[in-house]
């Protein structure tokens, strides 16, 4: 399929675009930053103008009989504290809003988002309810980013009501991490509480990648909201003992490995067919 990635010069962005090119998808780069590698056509667009967004998703002039299948919208602020926090909601909302409604008016049916996992309560100001965390969390938006996150996953659910032939997958991505970044990652150990922001977790950008792939490829309807990290975590610490230092109290809902995910993801495994393939123990060795 003919498939529009927003930011698809960022670092999963990137890995996306690859991705879908290999498994022989059609694929447009719509970004503000230039791409580092020349893949597949770019368009220099800002998310945040309307009329600019919907011309992008439209087509292009060059290719008159190509019409956008699908969508993924990675654009955006991609963490708090980049910039002011009215600057990241309102970057984040208003480019949200005009890829959906642009969708919507041009009859695009597939649409994967990225949300995120800090709809979770991350950075964690009370404890979690149990682990690992899923999708039955309360959406609990602790910064103005993760709050235009919400709002992003509730115009998701709205879109889809008007149109019940309209699908939305909402990814809540843990912290995207290359390959490159994976030998600092044993200094971790001696810091822990430097990483009990988001429980331990990341996201290989080629996991992810091949979670957005599975969502497009995917035969259903509606706004639905996964989960997406690696099976095992950034530690070699025991979660036992990690949960027992930082969250004491808090219960495991069902038997764990000593590193598996704090984040579950059992229902993108079961819905999406997912399978993370990249952990960074593998690579970190090499």
């Amino acid at each position: 399929m003919r498939v529009l990635v927003t930011g698809g010069s960022g670092k999963l962005g990137r890995a996306t675009v690859k991705h879908l090119l290999e498994h022989g998808h059609d694929v447009i780069n719509a970004d503000t930053l230039e791409p580092r590698e020349s893949l597949c056509p770019f368009v220099k667009v800002d998310f945040e103008d309307m009329k600019a967004t919907l011309e992008t998703i439209t087509g292009f002039d060059w290719d008159h009989n190509r019409k956008t299948e699908a969508v993924v919208h990675l654009a955006a602020v991609p963490m708090p504290g980049k910039v002011a926090p009215a600057e990241v909601f309102r970057v984040n909302t208003i480019s949200t809003f005009n890829v959906f409604e642009s969708c919507r008016l041009l009859g695009i049916k597939n649409v994967v988002w990225a949300s995120s996992e800090t709809l979770l309560g991350i950075p964690y100001s009370v404890k979690p309810d149990y682990f690992p965390a899923d999708e039955n969390y309360e959406s609990r938006p602790e910064t103005s980013y993760s709050l235009s996150k919400h709002l992003g996953e509730e115009m998701a659910k709205q879109y889809c009501r008007w149109d019940k032939d309209l699908k939305i997958v909402c990814l809540r991505f843990s912290n995207v991490m290359d390959e490159s970044e994976y030998a600092h990652f044993s200094a971790f150990e001696d810091n822990p509480g430097s990483r009990r922001f988001n429980l331990w977790t990341y996201i290989d950008s080629r996991d992810g990648a091949q979670a957005i792939r599975k969502s497009l490829e995917w035969n259903g309807t509606g706004a639905e909201i996964f989960i997406i990290a690696n099976e095992d975590g950034v530690m070699t610490t025991p979660n036992k003992e990690l949960v027992e230092r930082f969250y004491p109290g808090v219960p495991f809902k069902r038997q764990m490995g000593d590193n598996d995910s704090l984040l579950s993801i059992d229902k993108a495994k079961a819905v999406l067919g997912y399978r993370p393939e990249h952990s960074w123990r593998r690579y970190a060795r090499s």
